[in-house]
């Protein structure tokens, strides 16, 4: 019996094949090779064979981290940008989509299971995972305690790349000062000391000093090359009005932003849109503050601040002019904001922004020399419901067949919510319109009501292109993102 199953399993193997012979040449009959998506398949199959890895060292890195982009909110920023761009939606593809290099990144923190944004970067800059809240230092320190911290400081890529000799920036739709866009050059036992204020005495007493005030020293005064964003309160003192008319908040009478200007004569300090114009090929050294505090999201923008892809095509401009490289990180700061207030509208718009600067970034620069990596420092609670048709509008209510799905209590419901946030009601769920969803302020619906919707411990996903991209593969720890742009850079000694 078990020697006629070994033929049977045998012969049909053989007509699966189309062994009728054995010369070999019989093909099998495939009657959908001339459908678009077998054809569309078999023309990836063809690019993929003829991606080659670049194994050597890149000049220049850009590390794009789009804050709180979960694997769900590519998803849905996808169709969102497929539908606006006048297709059903879910066959477009992200320019991020397209890169050849693709991982999972873990993004636990060494204290927490979800995990903030101070921990993951950090973990991304500085090689070592660390705990929640705490900048560019390793897991020894305890936050908020200043005196845990001296010793314990974990050099950043961007410190080791400015010693070298390589020009560094940093752009964000954050406060410049905030969690992520700070990692690159400060070490702080607590996040949230942005300025003077937010120190305790203690924590004066014992060395340590705000992260604006970091900034303003990073590499020995010489200072970052590019930085561009938010923030300009935590530099300026709380009795000073600045063009925009807000009041700074520092209370050490210090203008950090004045100080600048003056150890950088020969450098560009700008606020707004029109002073961003005249950064020009003379520019060698830049610093943008473009609102009080974080960037209006890509929603509301205007003329008076620029976009997240123009200025890292400003930043790449004037960074590539060092003969000798570049380390560059790119935030989009605001997507993980818009989650947090349940707003997934505002959540896609900037991560389609995002993916401007992706593309901007892809465009002006050469695969054989600059490293490309995109990812997020962690994940959001967004989460796609069943079963509405293609193309059916990714922010609005389900359909099917025309009608919409409803729950077990006949009340309608969106495609996209949240498992937690402000969209939560006390008692019996609403029954939403279209018209109330697809408003531009709507709040998805979430199932646990908190003020502020949190972060997911999901894993978040990794796309690269140029030299030793290939290395991401796999499901990897945060960290190892440092060690990959090391591998490139050859920034450890």
């Amino acid at each position: 019996m078990k020697n006629t199953h070994i033929l049977l399993a045998s012969g049909l193997m053989a007509s699966l094949v189309g062994c009728t012979s054995t010369s070999g040449t019989s093909q099998i009959n495939t009657p959908q090779k001339n459908d678009a998506w077998f054809v569309q398949a078999q023309q990836q199959i063809a690019k993929a064979k003829a991606n080659k890895p670049i194994d050597k060292p890149a000049k220049n890195v850009i590390l794009f981290v789009g804050d709180g982009m979960s694997v769900g909110t590519i998803t849905a920023a996808r169709i969102y940008e497929g539908q606006r761009r006048g297709l059903l939606g879910e066959e477009y593809q992200l320019a991020m989509e397209q890169l050849p290099y693709v991982a999972l990144s873990k993004t636990y923190n060494t204290d927490a299971q979800t995990p903030d944004s101070a921990g993951t970067a950090s973990a991304m800059v500085t090689g070592v995972k660390t705990k929640q809240g705490i900048i560019s230092v390793d897991d020894n320190v305890q936050r908020g305690f200043c005196n845990t911290q001296i010793g314990h400081e974990a050099k950043t890529a961007w410190e080791m790349a400015a010693e070298k000799g390589l020009s560094v920036g940093v752009v964000s739709t954050a406060r410049i000062t905030h969690a992520t866009p700070a990692t690159t050059y400060a070490h702080s036992a607590d996040r949230n000391w942005e300025n003077d204020t937010k120190l305790p005495n203690i924590a004066k007493n014992q060395g340590c000093i705000d992260i604006a005030q970091q900034l303003i020293n990073f590499n020995g005064g010489k200072g970052m090359d590019v930085v561009f964003g938010g923030g300009r309160r935590e530099f300026l003192p709380a009795t000073t009005v600045d063009p925009e008319g807000k009041k700074g908040k520092r209370k050490d009478g210090r203008n950090l932003i004045s100080e600048w200007q003056a150890k950088h004569p020969n450098a560009q300090y700008v606020y707004d849109k029109a002073g961003f114009d005249t950064l020009n090929g003379n520019t060698k050294q830049a610093f943008g503050l473009f609102e009080s505090s974080h960037m209006k999201y890509e929603a509301d923008r205007r003329n008076g601040e620029p976009s997240v892809a123009e200025m890292t095509a400003k930043a790449i401009d004037i960074l590539s002019k060092n003969k000798d490289g570049y380390l560059l990180m790119v935030e989009a700061g605001r997507i993980d904001h818009a989650h947090h207030d349940g707003n997934a509208a505002r959540a896609l718009i900037d991560t389609v922004a995002y993916d401007d600067a992706i593309k901007a970034a892809l465009d002006k620069t050469n695969p054989e020399d600059t490293l490309i990596i995109v990812t997020a420092d962690h994940a959001h609670t967004l989460i796609s419901n069943g079963y509405a048709d293609r193309g059916n509008p990714i922010l609005g209510l389900s359909k099917k067949n025309g009608q919409y799905n409803v729950d077990d209590y006949g009340k309608r419901y969106t495609t996209l919510s949240y498992g937690n946030g402000p969209g939560a009601v006390k008692g019996a769920r609403s029954n939403p319109t279209e018209q109330e969803v697809m408003d531009l302020d709507y709040r998805q619906q979430s199932l646990v009501r908190l003020s502020s919707e949190t972060h997911s411990g999901e894993d978040v996903a990794i796309f690269a292109r140029g030299p030793e991209a290939y290395l991401f593969q796999g499901a990897v720890e945060q960290n190892y993102i440092f060690h990959v742009m090391n591998e490139a850079l050859g920034l450890t000694k």
